[in-house]
């Protein structure tokens, strides 16, 4: 099945610009994004925008930690580390089982 969306065609409040975006997908998947569009009351271009906009933030959140994780050093971390008491975690700290 071939989808040609104006994306956030139908929102109220547009965004300046919009784009058209043609793609293919399976028949399948089409129909489980269209039944999901109508239970939550979103036309299937506002539910595709909001799904890409969400798997964006995620893979931006995801390079964010990256870039930091890299810039960390060792040594602050364990000397942060050494600064937490040396304590048993309360009961709802626990892990299962423990």
């Amino acid at each position: 099945m071939i989808v040609e969306l104006a994306l956030a065609a139908n929102n109220r409040r547009k965004p300046k610009a919009m784009s058209n975006v043609t793609f293919q997908i399976p028949e399948s998947l089409y129909r489980s994004i269209q039944a999901l569009a109508e239970r939550e009351g979103y036309s299937i271009d506002q539910f595709l925008a909001s799904a890409a906009a969400e798997k964006m933030a995620a893979l931006r959140t995801l390079d964010y930690l990256r870039r930091e994780a890299a810039s960390g050093r060792r040594e602050d971390f364990e000397r942060f580390l050494a600064a937490v008491p040396g304590q048993e975690p309360i009961e709802t700290d626990r892990m299962p089982g423990e």
